[in-house]
């Protein structure tokens, strides 16, 4: 008895060994993910317990793994999804029974070998905390995976004149992690960064471009976790050499031009509108002209008279 003790502890072990392998031969083909795995073995049946962090690019169709186990011997997987602006869950059960609140295309899937969660299109709104218990003959194994997506920034660089000085700006916009940026020459620099109320960040750094470094040999160094290298911008001067900052004189004045002709106008309208009579004078109503018609009366009465 005390060596099939022994034995059932020995292939728990490669059980727990085969699980470690497996985690992080999948971590490695899905990006960067982050395993803790404790397996309890004092009691029966055998209980598994993982925590990993996983990040998915934007816009891929991500595939989270609940355990290595054969689909087929599955007795039950329930997936409790703790996203940001909502809860959902989906489950199944080797009677065919399932169930998914999450009506967002979330699914659960099966391969020839085991079942994931599939999540088509992946944005901001799919990041949260995935917990996964999956229950089968003879243990189960419970997973609390925490899910973040990559985003790629948007990179630019140019050059500005500001007084007497020349400023070279590189900027690497919405992107998730933030970006690392970094200059091939040594200067007073300083950098910024914005954190959206979506995720992204934009991260921004400056640096006064000393007098005697030669423009070509400037360059930005920008780096993110989702590229595999560096990007290399050399900042140069917007078109015809004009700073974004000139133009901000130039709208003041044309601004200012507009406001005053649309005062003046406004007051021509006043005055004309004051000039103009109120009511229009009334004319008096015709009379007849009695006159004219006194003697035709006259006539008129004479010859009858005659004829009477």
């Amino acid at each position: 008895m005390f060596a099939e003790k022994r034995n059932r502890r020995s292939d728990m072990m490669w059980i727990y060994i085969l699980i470690f392998l497996l985690t992080g031969s999948r971590g490695m083909a899905q990006g960067t993910t982050n395993s803790n795995i404790i397996v309890n073995t004092t009691t029966s049946p055998l209980k598994v317990y993982v925590n990993r962090n996983e990040a998915f690019n934007l816009g891929s169709d991500a595939r989270l793994i609940c355990s290595n186990k054969i689909w087929t011997k599955a007795v039950f997987v329930i997936w409790n999804i703790e996203l940001k602006h909502k809860t959902c869950k989906i489950s199944f059960n080797h009677e065919g029974q399932s169930s998914n609140s999450c009506n967002d295309g979330k699914s659960l899937q099966n391969s020839t070998d085991q079942s994931f969660l599939h999540i088509p299109n992946f944005s901001v709104n799919d990041v949260g905390v995935y917990k996964c218990e999956s229950a089968y003959t003879g243990g189960n194994e419970n997973y609390n995976i925490t899910v973040g997506v990559t985003v790629p920034p948007v990179v630019s660089a140019w050059l500005e004149r500001r007084g007497n000085k020349m400023v070279a700006v590189c900027r690497a916009e919405r992107g998730i992690p933030a970006a690392n940026i970094s200059w091939s020459v040594t200067g007073n620099h300083s950098v910024t960064q914005q954190n959206n109320p979506d995720g992204v960040v934009t991260v921004e750094s400056q640096l006064e471009v000393p007098e005697d470094i030669d423009r070509e040999n400037l360059t930005c160094i920008v780096r993110h976790q989702l590229w595999e290298g560096e990007r290399t911008l050399v900042p140069d001067f917007l078109p015809e050499g004009i700073s974004i900052f000139y133009f901000i004189p130039v709208f003041g004045i044309i601004f200012i031009l507009v406001a005053g002709f649309s005062i003046y106008a406004l007051k021509k309208v006043i005055l004309l509108r004051q000039c103009q009579p109120t009511d229009s004078p009334k004319l008096p109503p015709q009379t007849e002209d009695v006159e004219e018609v006194e003697p035709y009366a006259s006539y008129v009465q004479r010859v009858n008279s005659i004829y009477n």
